[in-house]
């Protein structure tokens, strides 16, 4: 009866290793936590924008915009003291279930209004100069007019739920791909960079609104701890108090628009 005890225990011992050894790691795990850092694209739809301030008040219709990317090099990309000056993106989750994370970021999105555009201009300027008037048509957006852009930048701070979905493993477990879904909510922290007549412009981040977004991407692990991910991104950013001029001088801006936003990243991840 010992000698049959011992046998079970045995065989309960060795099948436990050969168990644990072959155990599927997973790469997305309630535990487990992610860091990332990636560079994305972006594009606006036209946008209604007001301006009102002491001698100012008016609404350009249908305003075309336009990111502003910076070709890659060592010295914007990769040097310590100016990776913030593309269009980046951080992000860090953690896994609250196995497959389902959640997770806190920044988009740092660049939005910079076309330039020399003609747009439909209604309401009034009466600060003297070559401007003064009352509008109600067509007109030129020109340097000394208006340059309206949120290009230190148009950071979208938000937080993500994230639903994964396994397509591959390899048996030794270096390569995992999963799809992803998601959606989150944030505030908008720009540092918008107006220039509007002869104002001196706005040189402070300040919080100016709010958006909601919905996502899908691709991400692969290699190695356990690798991580690589591409994402498409979709939103609506609504920003009701944008802050045009120097501290003490009264204006504020309000515009909305939807966003598409493509991005790139590269990150680590495992258990806490």
């Amino acid at each position: 009866m010992k000698g049959f005890v011992v046998t079970l225990f045995l065989l309960g011992f060795l099948f436990s290793g050969n168990a644990q050894q072959n155990a599927v790691y997973k790469a997305n795990k309630k535990g487990r936590f992610y860091i990332f850092w990636g560079w994305n694209r972006d594009s606006y739809t036209k946008s209604d924008i007001t301006l009102k301030g002491a001698d100012y008040d008016f609404t350009l219709r249908n305003v075309i915009a336009h990111d502003e990317p910076i070709s890659p090099n060592y010295h914007d990309y990769l040097q310590p003291d100016r990776i913030t000056i593309p269009q980046t993106n951080i992000r860090v989750g953690y896994f609250i279930k196995d497959n389902l994370a959640i997770s806190l970021g920044v988009d740092h999105m660049k939005y910079v209004m076309t330039q020399d555009q003609d747009v439909m201009m209604e309401g009034y300027i009466s600060r003297p100069g070559k401007y003064v008037g009352v509008y109600n048509g067509m007109q030129k957006m020109t340097e000394d007019l208006l340059t309206f852009e949120h290009t230190d930048g148009l950071n979208y701070v938000n937080v993500e739920i994230e639903k994964y979905h396994l397509l591959y493993q390899s048996k030794s477990n270096q390569v995992i791909v999963s799809a992803l879904v998601g959606g989150g909510v944030g505030v908008l922290f720009p540092k918008t960079n107006v220039k509007l007549l002869d104002y001196n412009r706005n040189d402070r981040f300040h919080v100016s609104g709010f958006g909601l977004s919905a996502k899908g991407g691709l991400q692969a692990v290699f190695f356990k701890h690798l991580l690589i991910r591409s994402e498409v991104k979709g939103g609506f950013i609504d920003m009701p108090n944008i802050i045009l001029h120097e501290k003490g001088v009264e204006g504020r801006g309000k515009q909305n628009f939807f966003f598409g936003q493509g991005n790139v990243c590269i990150g680590y991840t495992h258990l806490l």
